[in-house]
Parts: C-alpha cells; structure tokens; sequence
C-alpha cells in the first residue's frame, strides 16, 4: 500500500490496534481486508489492524510512550470504568513507565519494573498476572487489593478526590440510564452484587435467552443502585414507585423498558424469601397503543434496489420477504435453506419456537448469486471476524444508508420490513391466521394489529366531503 495513508496507534476495546485511515477505495479496500486481523471500526470510522512490531514497521508508527498509553487506555474506558493513577518512587522505575492503573471492575493493574521492590512485591501476591504486552501487572479488583496498592504506592490525591464523581458516571453507564438523572448513589454492595449473580444463574437455569438475562439483570442493577440499600428486605414497594418517578418518567423513558423493569423486579424478589416488596402489588405501567410502522411497496422496491452490495440486497430482501426478525437473520445457517421445497426453516426463535416461512423464488435466485461470491463458513451472512455471525448494528447502519440513497424520508428501522411484508399479506388478501403462523405469534391479538395498518377496506370508505 503506498503513502496516500495515515497511521496511529489506538486502544480499541481493551486492545492495542494500528488504526489505519485511507481514501475509500474499492481496490485499497479490498487489498486491506486481506491483511492479517483487518477490521472495520463502526464507531470509529476507520480500519484497524493488531498493533504488532511488523505492522508498525510496515506502516510507519510507533507506539506512544506508556504515559501516553495511560491517558489513552482512561479516555477510551472514562465512561464505563473507575479509573484512578497511582505513582510509584521514580527510583525505582523507568522514567517512561511510572503510572499504574486501578480499575473497579474485573482487575488492579501494577506497571512492570522488573528490577524494583514493587515488582518482587507484586509478583508474591496471590492471583496476579502479567499482561502480554508486559506493561503492566494484573489483580481482581477488590477493596482489599485496593489497600494494598495504595499501602506500598502514592495515590494521587486529584484523580482521588474525583473518584466519586466517577463512580457516577459508572453506574450512570452500567445501568443505561440517562444523563439527566441528578443522583446517582455509591455502587452496590459485594453482598447485593451476589444476589444478582445468583438471579442470573436462575435466569439460565430457566432457559430464559441470553438477551433477556441481560435485559433483566442491568435492569435489576439500575434499581438497587438507585434504591441504595444495603440489605434486600430493605427496599419496599415505595422504592419501586420512586424509580418509576424520578428515573423513567423523569428521564422519558419508553413505558416498554418500565414494563421490563417490573418484569424483572417480580422475577428478582420472587428468589428473595425474606423480603418487604409485595409482589403483587407491583403495578405496569399503562402501555399506549401504537400501530406498526409501514413502507409502501414502491419504497420498498426502491429501498431494495439502490444497495449495489449483494450481500446487503440479500439480507434486507430476506427480511422483507419472509417476515424475520433481525436476530433470526443472522442466526440463519445453511442448513436453514430448504432449497427442494423453497422454505426457510427459522430455530429457536422468539419464545424459544420453531417455524417455517416460504422462500421466494426471486429471492432463492438472489442467494445463490450470493453464494457464488461468498466464502460461507458457520453462518450464511458473516461479520468482519471470520465465523462470526454479522453485527445487528452494523444491518441497521446499511438501512439507514439505503434509505438516504433511496431518498425515503422516514425513521425506518429493520422491525419496519418486518411490519411491512405482513401488512402487504394482509392488502393482498391472506388470511389472518396464516399471518400469524408466518410471524411467529403465540397469539392472533398480537396479528390483528395490522387490520389497522392495511388500507385495503379502508380505500373503500368514500369522505362524505367527496359526496357533498
């Protein structure tokens, strides 16, 4: 690759990568993908490589000093991380490498000096490790290790006077609350942090998927964070009613995540046997009744073909023409193509059911012509790393690109194709329980939502303005 690019060394989550930016060109685009490790960054808009001393070499950079790979290693953890520095006697390390960092999450990190009293101190102690890049020493963060470093080195009193401060911003980030919320207490207790351990290992032990585990879990967080108390029979239905008022509604969020909330509360404190919340008397929030968002079949069409990627036309024709949720997209393997009776077979779906969709024969040819070009592995549409089902984020990023092409001025969303192709079903005149079939519901209720969106009876109905 000649020097029409730029190169610098970056920390990307959690890793040391070369970032690598250049014009966008298809050739150098396809050159680069062939690099060993080459990946795309979303977020950062750039490509990336692993930062090893060939890459360095070959592009022309070096890494920063370690002063400077502290500072990068905080602004990129800054919002989900409680950071502080520690110095150690100048004496007795490298003038380069003289910081250590504390995270409150998973690890106590030491900088490495190999011939200095830290380093034989550190190295006896129980369950440490020592980073690849040999830079810095590894423990499980816990309030005693914590002792101990600030025992045998100096904190530094700033970033320890905003400790505090920091911690908010960690809860703040951890919870997915929003910025607007004015307090936000001290992180939970070892003993409550337990507690949701043990919530979680129910949760699987129930066969609950891994998104709602998550779900249910953050959720659960958010609450006890917010109710700060130090013991479970502590909190009362009281605390719930404050959440609702002074988190959700106060920082509008959608009466569907307050609905998943109480979902998880009453799951939580169900396990809980001494406890002062009474269940039942938890109350839902009243959901408004919305109707599913549409597109027409010309937008449609035209959304369709203005991606000149075929793997991108494939998926979002996929998901049109058979009604699938994102997630069973990209769950999609081979074997799930039924192409003798022109199926697609979906697994394990939403509430854990199976179904089949039919598979449309204009779509069939556009699989094969994708199959062609495609090194399929595991799954039929891979991401970036090789076995690797493709990013939900990074679908949604090629709607939204698809849309602007098309110029179709709407906040569509990939759930959008979905509500789309069953409303087209429904104008087309097939029958409710079909549809129903078709997309999975457990119940018609769910299905007969989109009676409201098809306009089929509804072009029939003459304004009386019309007849005057």
């Amino acid at each position: 690759m000649s020097k029409s690019y730029s190169a610098s060394c970056i920390v990307h989550r959690g890793a040391n990568r070369i970032a690598v930016k250049f014009k966008a060109d298809r050739a150098l685009i396809e050159r680069f993908r062939k690099l060993e490790g080459a990946l795309w960054s979303q977020t950062l808009k750039t490509w990336h490589l692993p930062d090893t001393p060939e890459y360095r070499k070959q592009f022309k950079v070096e890494f920063p000093d370690a002063t400077s790979q502290v500072a990068a290693n905080i602004e990129v953890n800054n919002s989900i991380h409680q950071v502080s520095l520690v110095n150690l006697p100048a004496s007795q390390v490298s003038p380069i490498i003289n910081k250590a960092i504390i995270e409150n999450t998973n690890a106590v990190t030491q900088t490495n000096s190999a011939k200095s009293e830290q380093y034989q101190q550190v190295q006896t102690t129980n369950r440490q490790s020592l980073t690849k890049a040999k830079q810095f020493w590894v423990k499980p963060a816990s309030s005693a290790n914590n002792e101990k470093v600030s025992g045998k080195f100096s904190l530094n009193k700033s970033i320890q006077a905003s400790q505090k401060q920091q911690q908010n911003k960690v809860q703040q980030a951890s919870s997915g609350i929003s910025d607007e919320r004015s307090k936000i207490p001290n992180p939970i207790s070892d003993k409550l942090a337990a507690h949701i351990t043990n919530f979680n290992r129910w949760l699987k032990s129930r066969r609950y998927s891994s998104n709602t585990i998550k779900t249910y879990c953050e959720a659960i967080k958010s609450f006890l964070v917010f109710a700060n108390k130090e013991q479970l029979d502590e909190i009362s239905n009281s605390d719930i009613i404050n959440f609702n008022n002074d988190v959700i509604v106060k920082n509008n969020l959608s009466a569907s995540f307050q609905n998943q909330v109480v979902n998880a509360i009453k799951l939580f404190f169900s396990t809980i046997e001494n406890r002062q919340i009474q269940i039942e008397l938890i109350h839902r929030p009243k959901r408004p009744k919305l109707l599913p968002n549409v597109l027409s079949k010309e937008e449609i069409k035209l959304l369709l073909s203005v991606s000149s990627n075929i793997k991108h036309r494939t998926m979002l024709s996929l998901i049109y023409s058979c009604g699938l949720r994102c997630g069973e997209l990209l769950r999609l393997k081979p074997v799930h193509i039924d192409t003798q009776r022109k199926l697609v077979i979906i697994k394990q779906s939403k509430g854990r059911k199976d179904r089949i969709v039919p598979l449309s024969v204009r779509v069939l040819a556009l699989l094969n012509e994708y199959y062609s070009t495609a090194g399929i592995t595991n799954w039929i549409f891979e991401g970036q790393v090789k076995g690797e089902p493709y990013d939900e984020r990074s679908l949604q990023a090629v709607l939204k690109q698809c849309l602007q092409k098309a110029k179709i001025n709407k906040p569509a969303t990939l759930h959008w194709l979905r509500h789309s192709y069953a409303t087209h079903l429904l104008e087309s005149g097939t029958d409710l329980r079909y549809i129903q079939e078709l997309l999975g519901h457990s119940s018609s209720r769910t299905t007969e939502i989109y009676t409201h969106v098809s306009n089929k009876e509804i072009q029939k109905i003459v304004s009386p303005f019309d007849t005057l």
